[in-house]
């Protein structure tokens, strides 16, 4: 089948989970391939599978090389450890699923390929390279493009919201997340990618070390019931995918072009994976 077919199905299947963003309706019916609501306003899915819900283009600094160099990471196994912990929280039961800043779509892949429960899943992203990237890969979930601030999704429709390091919007996530709904958070801990961390910037630079502290505190301001559990373990590095793991993070923006090319002549053998997860019911 088609990519854009595979869609399409999903979309017939799953239409009224979307919202016109110009009239804030539930979609309601599929014509041809695109999706349309009672005002008559469409969008078209693309090639890909994929619908993008945004008027322009978004400004991301998450560009092709840095995806590509995720998607090689990721599925070598970086994150695995976190896509278990995610799952733990999750109900067993089959659950509507949002993965808010899918990013180029591994953690969700791996999530769905780990609870085997027949999930409807939905990733979006701000980033179309990434979310073109996403419809690469071998999955039942659908991919779009979107602002988290604004999203096209209607009321109560998803019974768990998984976020992988990505930022919120709170006031958005309790109003598509259904009455007793999952929220799991992943945050960064102090030890997140330590090695890398201090490889790149000084021990004078703030970016030598990390705290996650007001981010902890703003989403426990607004769901003060969560629960918080940290979890750690250390990834051996495959050879061939050091440098890769260098560029598929952000920490590498801010270093000295001197220091990058100093950490890429420095392969480390291991990679500390450090992080927070907060579960709440909605």
């Amino acid at each position: 089948m088609k990519k854009i077919d595979k869609g399409i199905a999903f979309i017939k299947q799953n239409v009224s989970m979307f919202r016109c963003l110009v009239d804030n309706e539930p979609y309601d019916h599929v014509d041809g391939h695109s999706l349309v609501c009672p005002q008559g306003h469409q969008l078209d899915l693309n090639k890909k599978g994929a619908i993008n819900f945004l008027n322009k283009t978004a400004n991301t600094e998450y560009d092709d090389s840095m995806l590509a160099a995720r998607r090689k990471v990721l599925t070598a196994g970086l994150f695995d450890g976190i896509v278990q912990a995610v799952n733990t929280e999750l109900p067993t039961a089959s659950q509507h699923i949002l993965d808010v800043g899918t990013g180029e779509g591994t953690p969700l892949k791996r999530l769905l390929d780990l609870r085997q429960q027949n999930d409807t899943a939905i990733g979006f992203d701000i980033s179309k390279a990434g979310v073109n990237l996403a419809t690469q890969l071998d999955t039942e979930a659908f991919f779009a493009v979107a602002d988290l601030a604004n999203l096209p999704f209607a009321n109560s429709s998803f019974d768990s919201i998984v976020e992988f390091f990505s930022p919120s919007a709170y006031e958005e996530f309790k109003r598509v997340l259904k009455p007793g709904g999952t929220l799991v958070k992943v945050v960064p801990a102090s030890g997140y990618l330590h090695q890398l961390r201090e490889m790149l910037y000084p021990v004078d630079s703030p970016k030598h070390t990390y705290q996650n502290d007001k981010v902890v505190q703003r989403f426990m301001e607004n769901y003060p019931t969560a629960t918080q559990r940290e979890i750690s373990y250390d990834w051996t590095i495959p050879t061939e995918l050091y440098v890769d793991l260098l560029h598929m993070t952000p920490l590498h923006w801010g270093a000295r072009p001197e220091t990058q090319a100093m950490a890429e002549k420095t392969p480390l053998s291991k990679v500390t994976v450090n992080v927070v997860i907060m579960t709440v019911q909605n």
